[in-house]
C-alpha cells in the first residue's frame, strides 16, 4: 500500500493524504491517516469524530464511485478547523436521504452532516471530492 504524501499548506501546516484502493479495507488506513495528522497537529478531541467521518466517505466512495482507487486528504485549514476530503472518478454527487427505520444502510451522509460543521462536493474534470470540515471546540 502506498505511504502517505504530505504537502505544505496556507495555513502553515502540512496536509496528509493517501491513494488507496477502492476497497472497504481501506477505510482503516484512512483513519489510520486521520489520526496521525490530528495527533500531529494536537487535536486530539476530533479523532472520533475524523475517524468516523473518513470511515463513511470511504464507504460512500467505494459504493458508488468507479476505478480501482481513491484519495483520501486531511487538511488544517484554520488553527483548529480540519478538511477531511475523499476524491474519487465519479461524478454522481453523494444526497444525503433520510434512512428508513428497518434499513441498516443509508445513515453516512446524515451522520457526516451532523458532526461535520460543513461539508459538499467539489465537482473535478475526471470525479469529484466529497469534504467535511471539523472544528475542534474549546
Amino acid at each position: 500500500m502506498p505511504q502517505p504524501a504530505t504537502r505544505a499548506r496556507p495555513t502553515g501546516h502540512p496536509g496528509y493524504s493517501q491513494t488507496l484502493p477502492r476497497k472497504p479495507e481501506s477505510a482503516e488506513a484512512a483513519r489510520r491517516l486521520v489520526r496521525a495528522a490530528l495527533s500531529a497537529w494536537a487535536l486530539d478531541g476530533l479523532v472520533d469524530d475524523g475517524a468516523l467521518v473518513v470511515s463513511e466517505l470511504v464507504a460512500n466512495a467505494v459504493r458508488h464511485a468507479r476505478r480501482r482507487s481513491i484519495r483520501v486528504a486531511v487538511e488544517r485549514v484554520a488553527p483548529h478547523t480540519v478538511r477531511v476530503a475523499v476524491a474519487d472518478f465519479s461524478r454522481a454527487l453523494p444526497a444525503p436521504c433520510p434512512p428508513k427505520q428497518d434499513e441498516e444502510g443509508g445513515r453516512g451522509l446524515v451522520l457526516v452532516g451532523t458532526l461535520a460543521a460543513n461539508w459538499g462536493t467539489k465537482e473535478r474534470r475526471r470525479g469529484k471530492i466529497v469534504w467535511a470540515e471539523l472544528e475542534a471546540r474549546g
